[in-house]
């Protein structure tokens, strides 16, 4: 546990200590109510989160269709519907982030509650956070069986209401776009996921909390605004992924070949761009290494 003073001109200087790491494997967590109250915050955030995104990307499909009477400038456009990603994104990890409480018993703030919880809603996030010792291989696997139905049930819901639509439109499903190859999407999606985690650590790193007290800094507006910015990037590319579960999800449901074929760009890209950021994040900007060897030494 490492434990650093953060010293700002014109202000007191201010401790911060880093949360212990997550127990790699604690069966113990299996016996309390606030992992499964984790999970299905997880499952019904996810589910939240396909059924208002999905039917945003059908709506501007169907609006925009010219055989159906839509106009070619009808509809959100891929400003909206990179809005209604990135904004439900905001609103998801604001609603679902604390739901589970605190592992120490620490002053508790929403910087240090998101990595150890809730507010994931995306596989490539946990398993980010679980590369960095944020939460528990008990808890990851559990959230991301979690996020992955949660996305189906979602998906489903919107078949369900727009059944005339779902497949005339694609469904929401992520696929590789005309012109481009499956090593151009591979890449939009690890540097997409990459962008997301990263701006996931940073939003909730402790040292920033310390350092930045005088900034009041709400979490879910970068993670948001990240998810945002990633999808007017890579909209045309892949029609953006970053999130297996979210890709998973509409492939269940729309279930044609193609969506299938490319399915593995969209787990194999956001894992690799989940694990890069974690490994930048902790061990070049955080210097995680350094520390413990330091500490390693100073206790011989």
């Amino acid at each position: 546990m490492a434990k650093d003073l953060e010293v700002q001109e014109g202000r007191a200087a201010r401790d911060y200590q880093d949360p212990p790491p997550a127990p790699l494997f604690d069966m113990e967590e299996l016996g309390k109510w606030s992992l499964y109250r984790a999970v299905i915050a997880e499952f019904v955030a996810t589910l939240l989160f396909l059924y208002v995104s999905i039917l945003t990307v059908i709506g501007y499909k169907a609006q925009t269709d010219a055989s159906a009477g839509g106009a070619d400038c009808g509809g959100v456009g891929i400003l909206g519907i990179a809005w209604a990603f990135g904004g439900m994104i905001f609103v998801l990890v604001y609603c679902t982030a604390g739901i589970s409480g605190t592992y120490t018993n620490a002053p508790v703030t929403f910087e240090l509650v998101l990595d150890k919880f809730g507010g994931h809603i995306n596989p490539a996030v946990t398993f980010g956070l679980f590369l960095a010792r944020k939460v528990s291989f008990v808890r990851t696997v559990l959230y991301i069986v979690a996020q992955c139905l949660g996305a189906i049930c979602g998906c489903g819901l919107v078949k369900a209401f727009q059944s005339s639509y779902y497949n005339r439109y694609g469904g929401g499903a992520n696929q590789l776009a005309e012109g481009y190859n499956k090593g151009t999407g591979l890449g939009a999606e690890i540097i997409g996921t990459f962008v997301l985690v990263y701006t996931v650590f940073s939003a909730t790193d402790p040292k920033r909390s310390a350092r930045d007290s005088h900034i009041p800094v709400l979490a879910p507006l970068p993670i948001g605004f990240a998810v945002f910015m990633v999808h007017l990037a890579t909209i045309p590319i892949t029609g953006t992924g970053i999130n297996p579960a979210r890709s998973f999800g509409a492939a269940v449901i729309y279930n044609q070949e193609k969506a299938w074929d490319d399915q593995w760009i969209f787990w194999v890209g956001p894992m690799i761009g989940a694990a890069a950021a974690a490994l930048y994040h902790q061990f070049v900007l955080r210097a995680a290494g350094i520390k413990s060897l330091g500490s390693f030494r100073s206790s011989a």
